[in-house]
């Protein structure tokens, strides 16, 4: 691993531009502190980050010679729910700390046969779909959260 670029630093989306390639990456695959990734292009280079990241479709790894690898949300399985009362619905996916995507009329979140289960007897219209996962993230900082520190 040591004959490839490491990228140290990250770009938040909107803060970079002219990305060089791009690697695209599911949801859990976008926590990472220290991964060889491959880019779109078959380029191999290595993240080695200070302390885990989350990141977000969009971000940037900056690598040591500076070129810019965009970080791209993979297609991945999801569970598209909808229904009359889709507050309630999003609070009982929080409630079971889910990561979830909401949106005006649907949330996304991993397929989980659990929560699908509740979500059925809760009223929930669900169907399976293969979209990009691009959660919400934290009440308190950038990204997930693992705690309520502040």
């Amino acid at each position: 691993m040591t004959d490839l670029t490491p990228a140290h630093t990250i770009k938040r989306s909107g803060h970079w531009d002219n990305a060089h390639d791009c690697c695209v990456l599911t949801y859990d695959e976008r926590f990472l502190r220290r991964k060889r990734l491959l880019t779109a292009h078959n380029e191999g280079f290595l993240v080695d980050l200070p302390h885990t990241e989350s990141l977000n479709h969009g971000d940037a790894f900056q690598l040591q010679d500076g070129k810019l690898i965009e970080v791209i949300a993979a297609e991945e399985a999801l569970l598209e729910i909808t229904g009359d009362d889709l507050g309630r619905l999003a609070w009982h996916i929080g409630n079971r700390h889910c990561p979830c995507q909401v949106e005006p009329t649907r949330l996304l979140i991993q397929n989980d046969h659990v929560i699908r289960d509740m979500l059925g007897k809760l009223g929930a219209t669900l169907r399976d779909v293969s979209e990009p996962f691009i959660p919400e993230g934290g009440a308190y900082g950038h990204g997930r959260t693992h705690s309520h520190a502040h």
